[in-house]
Formats: C-alpha cells, structure tokens, sequence
C-alpha cells in the first residue's frame, strides 16, 4: 500500500518528467517502498510493470554521485550546469560597485570607539543606513549592510548615550564637518593632510606592559614588582598620521612633551616623508586635539609652527577638535591602536625595542609606519613673549577663529 503522501508525490512530480526520467524514478521509489511496490505504483500511475522493473534495473548501475551534497546551487547532481554561466542574481557589490564608498561616506562623522581598540562601532542603525542608500538609488537590504559591515571591521551597536568628557559645545558635529569638508578639498587637491597627537609615555625598562604574547610554557618574562621611573626614563612617542597614504611617522622623544617638541616631529615627518610624497605642496593641514602641546591656546605651538612655515614656504592649516573628542582623531584609531596591538605582554626594556616594535607596526589596509628616536633635550614651561606672538602671521578662519587657523610664512 502507497502512503497518501507519497501519492500525492507521484502525482506531482511525474507529469513533470520525460519517460526515461519517469522510469528511473518510479524504479527508485519502489527500491524505496519494497516489496509488492511494483503492482501498486503500477495501478497507481497506469505504467507497465515491465517498465518500472527496467528502471529498478537502471538505478541499480546508477553510481551515486559523492559530489551531491556539495553541488551548487546552480548545478545538477552529476555535476553538470542546468543554468548558463553568469545567470542568477548579481551580487550586490557587482550590482552597486559604489555601495562600499557610500557606506564610508555615510558612517564617517558617526564612527566612535575606544582608541586603544581597532574595533570601532557606529551609531548609525542597519535600517538607517537602508534607508540612507535606498534615497541614493541602491537598494540594499540591511541584513547585507550588516555583513559588509563586520567586513570592514565594525560591530554595529544599539544606539546609546555616551559620555565625552569637557564640554565641546553645541557645534562639535559642525566643527567635524568642517574638518572633514577641509580635509577633502586638500585630498583633492594632492596636498598633505596630518593628524598627529602624542601617544601616552612608555616606561623604559623592565616594567610589567598590559596583555599577553606567546613564550615557552611555564617561562614568564620576569619584571620589577614596582612601576616607579628608573634610571632609563620614559620615552614620549609623538605621531603623525598621513591620511592620503595611509603612512605614519613616530618620532620617540626622551625629554618633555612639550610644544616644540610636537612641531619637530611634523618638521621630522617633512624631511624624511613628507617632502618626497608631496614634491609640489604649498600648504598642509594639520588636525590636532584641543589641548596638550598641540593645544588651541598653546602659544608655544603656534610661535614653532610659524618657524615651521618659515622654514619649508608652506601655509600651515590647522583644525582643532573640540574639547573631550580626542577619540575622533584619525591617528587615535589608525595608527596608535594597532602600535599598542604590536606589543601587548613585552616588557618595553630598552628605547631600540620600542623603536623597533613601532616600526614593525603593519594592519591588513596597508599601514606603514617609520620611527626615529629623537635625543634632543626640550625645556619645560618656556615662555613665549608678546613681541614673539606678535610676529605670528596668522589668519584666523570666519568659522571658529580659536579652532581654525592658517599660519603662513612671514615673508608673505
């Protein structure tokens, strides 16, 4: 006796088949069915017995294919392609070839996250980002918008409050459009742009370094039980970040952090990168954080940015980031994570190891990164005189004049 679903089955499909399909089959369900098959898928489907008998026959020297389960979906299972080369639907990016520019564009001025953590996120949802590439033309469902997403390294969050510490006033996303607005325009434009920040100073010598690297089992590397400053002192790496070449320079001071200290690192990254990569440059945009030796109100800074100017003939542009947004700083994310990442668990003995470790500082986009030790003795709480900052020839932007700026040399 058939099962009525099978009945139901054979119904379906047959009428479906060519006759030698429909013999094949038939013989394989009665393998399956057993016996007294025969008579019954005979009265059922008014197909001789002798031909269901031959397709039993058939199935019998048939070799089962140890492909099948991994076939495609776009192929039978002997192997052979039932659709033609190229059908189907295209993928997405084949489809929308700028859905990866768009996406960037879209999540650029929403990106935060920790500094010290490659891993950003973006408080912009899946469906707003639907939404946003749907009004430019691309339909894209969300669930894909996660998945390109997690590609490009982020982990799309609930959107939540956050705290920034200071108090950046209401036109901090303003100021970042204008920075990102400016940055484009000299990008454009081949000309040099630059985020630099000091990274937090590093212990020299046997001191205990947060994280983990493999060592032989049982063989851990052994540092002093105290982190007070020894004899070797701390080492002050300063950064700069080219944004068009995704490159970096370090530049590992011994002294204090102070403002000439930051802008003989940028004159550094000038002789020995900058001036090679942008041969033809007349200006150059620095974007810094608000405060510390590259700070708004710090007029050591400005004063050796004007020596800086004087000496290489180029306009200096710079863009402060409002208070308590340090996080948003290019360098903080591109560059001084992935330094960090490079040496989790290794005791920072010597300032050749810290030069060392930085310079072998690479990521999957590309990064490179050079490092020079920087011997020079900077001194700490240097007064600059009114006559000084008055020498200053600086312009300041209609837009923000205390966090945009041009200083030019002053033969100009």
């Amino acid at each position: 006796m058939i099962p009525e679903n099978t009945r139901i089955f054979v119904g379906k499909v047959l009428p479906q088949l060519d006759e030698k399909q429909r013999r094949i089959f038939l013989g394989a369900l009665s393998e399956m069915l057993g016996r007294g098959s025969v008579k019954d898928l005979h009265e059922l489907t008014q197909i001789s017995q002798v031909t269901i008998i031959e397709g039993k026959k058939e199935c019998a020297n048939i070799e089962p294919n140890p492909k099948f389960k991994t076939t495609g979906k776009n192929r039978s299972a002997s192997g052979d392609r039932v659709r033609a080369e190229g059908g189907g639907r295209k993928s997405i990016r084949e489809k929308y070839p700028q859905v990866i520019d768009e996406i960037n564009l879209l999540l650029e001025n929403s990106t935060v996250g920790n500094p010290e953590n490659p891993l950003c996120w973006t408080t912009k949802s899946l469906r707003n980002i639907e939404a946003s590439l749907k009004g430019k033309g691309m339909s894209v469902s969300y669930v894909t918008i996660g998945n390109i997403l997690e590609e490009m390294g982020y982990s799309l969050q609930q959107n939540r409050k956050y705290t920034e510490s200071g108090n950046a006033g209401p036109d901090r996303d303003a100021q970042f459009q204008y920075i990102n607005n400016k940055a484009k325009e000299f990008m454009n434009n081949k000309n040099p742009v630059i985020s630099v920040d000091a990274k937090k100073k590093e212990l020299i010598g046997s001191y205990k370094n947060p994280g983990k690297e493999y060592a032989p089992k049982g063989n851990p590397a052994k540092v002093n039980d105290h982190d007070f400053e020894g004899p070797c002192g701390k080492a002050c790496p300063y950064g700069i970040y080219d944004l068009n070449f995704n490159e970096g320079f370090v530049n590992v001071g011994l002294s204090a952090d102070t403002a000439e200290f930051a802008v003989n690192s940028i004159r550094e990254w000038w002789r020995t990168m900058g001036v090679e990569k942008y041969p033809e440059a007349t200006c150059l945009y620095i974007t810094a954080d608000g405060g510390g030796s590259n700070g708004r109100r710090n007029k050591l800074w400005k004063t050796s940015l004007q020596s800086f100017a004087n000496e290489t003939g180029l306009n200096i542009h710079v863009s402060h980031f409002p208070p308590g947004t340090s996080k948003w700083n290019k360098i903080e994310h591109r560059m001084f994570a992935f330094i960090s990442k490079n040496w989790p668990g290794r005791p920072l003995e010597t300032v050749e190891i810290i030069i060392n470790l930085i310079s072998a500082t690479t990521t999957s986009s590309g990064l490179k990164v050079a490092c020079k030790l920087d011997e020079k003795v900077y001194e700490k709480g240097k007064v600059v005189s009114n006559e000084e900052l008055s020498g200053i020839n600086i312009t300041m932007d209609d837009w923000h004049g205390e966090w945009n700026y041009i200083i030019a040399p002053t033969n100009q």
